[in-house]
């Protein structure tokens, strides 16, 4: 039986136009439309050149399961979430979030906005395979037309205006006078709507990064190469620099000096925030195994809960409905406002910490690196990605007794966690010590093991 690339940590991901196809799209499309049983879907992608005609794809095989479809065009994937959402249709968003332009990806959201359990996953790739191995079954359904199928400019704009509003509202009638921003849009799906966001609220706003051509998203910007913000931030005297990734679902920040402010500290700061303000439930936050050790010494004593997940957002969103609790991210920069969102934003998480800034630098007379720096201090961290042919099964199991020798010499002043990616044939692994040396030393000695064990 042919099969598609296999659901990971977010979604489906892979080559443009090698795995990841217009057929793939068009059979995934007719999938999810069949299991999940919906009569209606919202899709929206990000810049890659490779997206309009996944899209194309990607609708048509919606169509033929019976859905109505409303086409955003180019949108972030938080907001593609909070309108499906909003309709109580199935998301889907086309992207590879922060891989290069050659990737491509789709994302499922369920009618609640929220990501699809892995059961319901599997049962969509299992009819998806059944698709690709027997041509035949896809369906020549006709197309549903309908007026939102033929008006995606106006829809899109009116969906935009409805996303904008709902981040607004997030300051409960704040705004974000006197902040002096720059925002990297990392070329990607917020090239458009990040500045519209921020100057609604007030806010004094410069953007990087916003022009993309297909091919430049994510490429030596965003949130996973912050140094052209870094820069930028510091010549142009601005309060603080936000790094979305190319589909805008999560951001790193950058202080008025150009020191880089991870999704950890983003994390410590509006979980202490909104503790001090009544609205941390539970006094709680959640993260994943890559949260690092500072974090959780730091929510330790500032009296906050940590609960530790497996990598991956719906991970987290999972543990936050589980325990009924009110934020949570990773490292990466994805943080949920699950009082606000359903999955990680970007947009929404810079307007929370840009507001945060500012009522801490008024009260304090503090600036960003300065708040930054007193909410947690991180362990020296060095990770390591080891790239395979394929990842054994195994693969722990082989490890155990290196992997217990290097947590032997760290003792309690720091932790090694080795695993494989959720997106790529490639292992993980991530050594905190109380010295960036020793961390590089050990993270080392583990990445050659597993390079001398597989023949890499």
């Amino acid at each position: 039986m042919a099969q598609g690339p296999r659901f990971g940590t977010d979604g489906i991901r892979g080559r443009a136009d090698t795995e990841i196809t217009p057929a793939l799209a068009r059979a995934l499309g007719q999938a999810a439309g069949e299991v999940l049983g919906v009569t209606s879907a919202v899709i929206g992608g990000d810049t890659r050149e490779s997206t309009p005609q996944l899209e194309v794809a990607l609708r048509d095989g919606l169509w033929s399961s019976g859905a109505e479809v409303v086409r955003l065009g180019v949108a972030p994937t938080p907001m593609v979430a909070f309108i499906a959402a909003q309709q109580s249709a199935i998301g889907l968003v086309i992207s590879a979030s922060h891989n290069p332009y050659h990737d491509n990806g789709i994302k499922i959201f369920g009618p609640g906005g929220t990501k699809l359990s892995h059961h319901v996953e599997a049962d969509i790739a299992t009819r998806l395979d059944q698709l690709l191995s027997t041509p035949s079954a896809v369906s020549d359904h006709a197309p549903r037309i309908t007026a939102a199928s033929g008006t995606t400019e106006l829809v899109a704009k009116a969906a935009e205006a409805q996303y904008l509003a709902h981040v607004r509202a997030a300051l409960d009638g704040r705004n974000l006078n006197g902040a002096h921003l720059l925002v990297d849009c990392a070329n990607g799906a917020a090239s458009a709507i990040a500045e519209r966001c921020f100057r609604a609220l007030g806010a004094r706003v410069e953007l990087i990064n916003n022009e993309p051509d297909g091919r430049n998203i994510n490429s030596a910007c965003g949130a996973t190469d912050p140094t052209a913000l870094a820069e930028a931030v510091v010549r142009s005297g601005a309060d603080l620099g936000l790094a979305l990734d190319g589909d805008a679902d999560r951001v790193i920040a950058v202080d008025e000096r150009g020191g880089v402010v991870d999704g950890d500290h983003i994390i410590a700061l509006c979980a202490k925030d909104l503790m001090s303000r009544g609205g941390l439930r539970q006094q709680t936050v959640v993260v994943t195994v890559m949260t690092n050790l500072g974090f959780h010494l730091a929510m330790q004593a500032a009296g906050i809960t940590v609960v530790q997940t497996p990598v991956g957002d719906r991970s987290v969103l999972e543990a936050i409905d589980a325990g009924g609790y009110s934020l949570g991210g990773e490292q990466s920069g994805h943080v949920i406002f699950r009082e606000r969102a359903t999955t990680g934003d970007g947009l929404l998480t810079g307007v929370m910490l840009a507001d945060l800034y500012l009522r801490g630098s008024k009260a304090k007379d503090a600036k960003f690196s300065e708040l930054a720096a007193q909410v947690m201090t991180s362990l020296p961290q060095v990770l390591i990605n080891v790239r395979l042919g394929s990842v054994p099964e195994q693969l722990m199991m082989d490890l155990a007794d290196e992997i217990s020798e290097v947590e032997a010499s760290l003792g309690e002043s720091g932790r090694v966690l080795v695993r494989a990616s959720g997106t790529e044939p490639m292992v993980r692994v991530m050594v905190e010590a109380g010295t960036p040396e020793q961390a590089s030393r050990l993270a080392t000695h583990l990445a050659e093991v597993i390079a001398r064990r597989y023949g890499v």
